[in-house]
């Protein structure tokens, strides 16, 4: 079974394998050096990555929405806090039968929850995912170059 995900293989690599070289011996030094080499190359490729204008414009994206969107949903929570201890008659108000206006916003800070949810999920769908699934790959292909096509 073939998975489409560059990072699939990378999750498990090199756990629970042992490299079978001494730690304290000369070969154990060589052997360490050879492997932090890579290391700092991969961290030079995911500075070159997190500079590139691709990824600014997905962070960018990113920012746009979620700013907004939590600014305006914590105002609108801090509003119906306010208004319940400031304005207790207000909130009294019945708005049928035995629901009051503070029932009424109680329920429309549950909706306004699952609305952001659901809007989030759907910008990050239109917007961000194919963006960041090609930096992903972009920089998987990048990493394997680096460590000699091992993954």
């Amino acid at each position: 079974m073939r998975y489409d995900d560059p990072w699939y293989d990378a999750l498990a690599s090199g756990w629970g394998e042992s490299d079978g070289v001494a730690a304290g011996g000369p070969e154990g030094a060589s052997a360490r050096q050879e492997r932090e080499t890579p290391a700092v190359a991969a961290a030079d490729v995911y500075l070159e990555v997190q500079r590139s204008a691709a990824f600014q414009e997905v962070r960018r994206r990113y920012r746009r929405f979620v700013i907004p969107a939590g600014a305006a949903f914590f105002a609108w929570y801090v509003a119906y806090v306010v208004t319940a201890t400031t304005a207790p008659g207000l909130m009294a108000r019945p708005v049928a039968g035995a629901v009051n206006v503070a029932m009424v916003a109680g329920l429309g800070q549950f909706l306004t929850t699952f609305l952001l949810t659901w809007a989030y999920a759907r910008h990050a769908r239109l917007r961000r995912d194919r963006a960041a699934l090609e930096l992903r790959w972009d920089t998987q292909e990048l990493t394997r170059g680096v460590r000699g096509g091992a993954s």
